[in-house]
């Protein structure tokens, strides 16, 4: 399955994020394209995505170009903001996060079920 990154560049975002992780989980991938390991971050769950429509929708959040939505998202879903980072978003809290070479899909996979 092909992932599609849904962009992810305001502070209406956020809610919009919360609102729709009431009916599907939702997945925010926070990545600068300066740093190597965010680059083997985002291949790494692009080659390995598997998630059908439907399952989980996943949101792209370049922090470089958006820095004050990124921090204002660790504030919001009460993590320490890094670079990468996944959080997996589910009934409009931070159910999951992971950074740097820790995101996986199996990671993944194993917070939707925790």
């Amino acid at each position: 399955m092909a992932l599609h990154w849904q962009p992810f560049e305001s502070f209406e975002d956020i809610e919009r994020i919360k609102k729709r992780s009431q009916e599907v989980p939702c997945l925010i991938f926070k990545h600068s394209d300066r740093c190597n390991i965010s680059a083997i971050a985002q291949y790494r769950l692009e080659d390995d995505w598997d998630f059908g429509p439907g399952e989980m929708e996943a949101y792209f959040l370049d922090v470089l170009k958006f820095r004050p939505v990124s921090l204002k998202v660790a504030e919001t879903f009460q993590v320490h903001h890094e670079s990468p980072q996944v959080l997996l978003i589910m009934d409009g809290a931070c159910i999951y996060d992971a950074s740097h070479l820790d995101i996986t899909l199996a990671e993944l996979r194993e917070g939707l079920t925790a």
